[in-house]
């Protein structure tokens, strides 16, 4: 239990990875406040709790700075304090670039980019509130690493996590405030679900899964992650053994990049 005592807050945990991120850090001893846009969050918070854990929910956007106060004043109201800050909340669309509307650039960059600034912002205000440090946690992607088709926006908002990553890890570091970044592969998750099917599409109308199926054969490790895969590193950064560890972004794909 080697988070007994934190209170975490994890955004876009309503399923996939943010989901299986709060059920980790609830296991390892850590009282955790789920967000989403969407009711079906407070679900996730009834598990754990029926669990055995410490957990509240809330619907909030992370594009709205009010309801992103919310989120982490519902931490402080219910648990007394702000440790650890988990910022997932993430969207994609494809199409290609003739196609792609100026409404989805904006939509995916709020979401993606901002959402991870604003949390990031509310969160250091509350860990400085009780002056014991924090940790912050971003989701990236692969596409932080490199750019695929039909996509530019979407790795252009990922790109922008590295850089708020980095840039904030350098100016909070003595506060003993860490803050890093993950970059996801390829995860079974509503998400790849849409990606397999969209990009199948453009790229020589594939059968659903037949994408997925043909990239996974890229993987060094010959699988496509799943959410624990993802929620054991999260649960590495936010514990005692990663104190010395900022400004980083790991890779959590079975090999499929290496930088």
């Amino acid at each position: 239990m080697m988070l007994r005592g934190k209170v975490a807050v994890i955004t876009g945990a309503s399923r996939g990875i943010g989901a299986a991120i709060a059920f980790r850090l609830a296991r390892d001893g850590a009282a955790v406040v789920v967000a989403a846009n969407e009711p079906s969050v407070e679900a996730v918070a009834e598990a754990i709790r029926a669990a055995g854990g410490q957990a509240s929910s809330i619907v909030a956007d992370v594009t709205n700075s009010a309801d992103v106060a919310a989120i982490f004043d519902l931490a402080e109201a219910q648990f007394g304090r702000v440790d650890i800050s988990v910022q997932n909340a993430g969207v994609i669309t494809i199409a290609r670039i003739e196609d792609l509307p100026e409404s989805d650039w904006d939509k995916i960059m709020a979401v993606n980019t901002k959402g991870v600034f604003l949390c990031c912002q509310a969160a250091i205000a509350h860990f400085r509130r009780h002056g014991e440090g924090g940790r912050l946690i971003n989701t990236a992607s692969g596409q932080a690493r490199q750019g695929f088709v039909f996509t530019p926006h979407y790795a252009a908002s990922k790109f922008g996590v590295i850089g708020v990553t980095q840039s904030l890890a350098k100016e909070v570091a003595k506060e003993g405030i860490t803050v890093n970044a993950f970059c996801p592969g390829i995860i079974e998750t509503d998400m790849w679900a849409y990606n397999d099917q969209a990009w199948g599409k453009l790229l020589g109308n594939y059968a659903p899964g037949e994408l997925m199926a043909e990239w996974v054969e890229n993987i060094p490790m010959g699988r496509a992650g799943k959410g624990d895969d993802v929620a054991g590193l999260v649960a590495f950064l936010a514990g005692p053994d990663a104190a010395y560890i900022t400004g980083q972004t790991i890779n959590v794909d079975g090999g499929l990049i290496m930088s």
